[in-house]
């Protein structure tokens, strides 16, 4: 698969890459037709600044941000947000100080947070910070478990994002269809790949993909 690859760069940022595999793919709500990989973007620390510094654009001037909660693998890309909102946004953040945390998963798969981080949660402006959205029902998930500890949404990052908004929800991303016109996401039931006959060339999830 990695001999289709194809690399695009961020419209304002050259020195943000994504890589696309053409193929047909599952995640755990729906099929795709494009694996985005975001291995550089999420593990190098010039790739994860430059992203960082592309999202910090979206919040400097016209957002107070007191959370960043991480998601699919953005801890570092969230480092170098918060980093960039406190030093260097001049705006609502400026010489403030940010927090970077993580939810955890117990064994019923839900999102929890002990009781020494709950205080970075309870009554702050949380920043949800995702690496990809392909239809957006993941937030859903996110929203629960932020409103379960009373935290208050301020906004939504993502590094790609194939929908803009959800449930009245906007999100804000490097990445958008614009940049990849040619990616499409559906449902099982209504794959158009599935009902050509095409077989699933991975299992994808922020991880990584498998091979079938």
């Amino acid at each position: 698969m990695e001999n289709r690859q194809i690399d695009i760069t961020a419209k304002n940022n050259s020195n943000v890459r994504l890589g696309l595999i053409p193929g047909h793919f599952a995640t755990n709500h729906s099929h795709v037709n494009y694996f985005v990989d975001m291995t550089t973007t999420k593990t190098e620390y010039r790739a994860a600044r430059e992203a960082a510094r592309e999202l910090a654009k979206f919040y400097a001037h016209n957002k107070q941000i007191d959370t960043i909660l991480c998601f699919e693998g953005t801890e570092m890309i969230g480092a170098f947000l918060a980093h960039d909102l406190c030093e260097n946004g001049g705006g609502m953040n400026g010489g403030t100080n940010i927090s970077v945390i993580t939810p955890e998963t117990n064994m019923n798969n839900q999102m929890i947070f002990r009781d020494n981080l709950q205080k970075k949660i309870y009554g702050k402006e949380i920043l949800l910070l995702m690496s990809s959205i392909s239809t957006g029902k993941s937030i859903n998930r996110c929203v629960e478990c932020l409103q379960y500890y009373s935290g208050k949404l301020a906004g939504v990052a993502a590094i790609f994002s194939a929908v803009p908004e959800y449930n009245g929800i906007k999100i804000d991303s490097v990445f958008s269809l614009e940049d990849m016109p040619e990616y499409k996401s559906a449902i099982p039931s209504e794959c158009p790949l599935c009902a050509s006959g095409a077989k699933v060339d991975a299992i994808v999830n922020s991880f990584g993909y498998s091979k079938i």
